[in-house]
């Protein structure tokens, strides 16, 4: 009698978080293992580190997704479009002002030279970007800026939120129209109805659950928004 070995389904999608520029941003790699198709989301800096790890990976990088205009999220954004030759998709439109500003935001804060960029593509709420064969929801999220976004896969129940939410804390809205009751807004109308089990990744720090952040983060835990009203 003989047994026969199982192998277990590789996921449709696979990501490896790659912290870059001195504020150690959280540019995630992603890529379809079908197609082995992948994107950027958030290529804020340092662009041999990222374009190692694409070949390290086997990856062929189609786009580029941004959450968002702050400059450690899309500072090297046009010089790696360049010269991978692809298109950029996101932010919303509304951050416009923030990408027109990266090279001031450069020089402000002693990064190397940024150029500003016009995404290929605007995105707005309900918007869906593709990754090889896998795609991706848009979520319009304002708060920490006004045309922040964030990408969820269905499939994985994996999500992308930028500077949205951290473990255990939320982001800035002390920033030229940032705006604190937009943001939580956004957190409990755009992202926790997408289920607690999803996981994901922050723009800066270790990743969580949309659950654990409901029950423990003291700025949108479930206890601490009845608490505000």
């Amino acid at each position: 009698m003989s047994t026969q070995a199982t192998s277990t389904p590789q996921p449709p999608l696979q990501v490896t978080i790659i912290p870059v520029t001195p504020f150690q941003q959280n540019c995630s790699l992603v890529w379809d293992t079908r197609t082995m198709r992948g994107a950027f989301i958030d290529a804020g800096g340092d662009i041999d580190q990222l374009t190692a790890a694409a070949k390290q990976h086997g990856v062929t990088i189609e786009k580029l997704l941004v959450t968002h205009g702050h400059l450690d999220h899309c500072g090297a954004t046009a010089e790696l479009a360049e010269k991978l030759g692809v298109p950029i998709e996101g932010p919303h439109e509304d951050d416009k002002f923030w990408i027109d500003g990266l090279e001031q935001q450069a020089k402000a804060y002693g990064f190397p030279p940024a150029r500003s960029f016009v995404p290929d593509r605007w995105l707005k709420d309900g918007d869906t970007v593709t990754v090889g064969a896998q795609t991706f929801q848009v979520r319009h999220c304002p708060g920490h800026t006004p045309g922040h976004v964030i990408f969820y896969h269905e499939g994985v129940k994996l999500a992308f939120v930028g500077d949205v939410l951290f473990q255990g804390s939320i982001g800035r809205t002390d920033f030229p129209k940032g705006n604190l009751e937009d943001l939580l807004n956004a957190i409990t109308t755009r992202l926790w109805p997408l289920g607690d089990e999803v996981h994901f990744v922050p723009g800066h720090g270790p990743m969580s659950t949309f659950g654990q952040e409901r029950r423990t983060n003291p700025f949108v835990s479930d206890s601490a928004l009845r608490a505000r009203r």
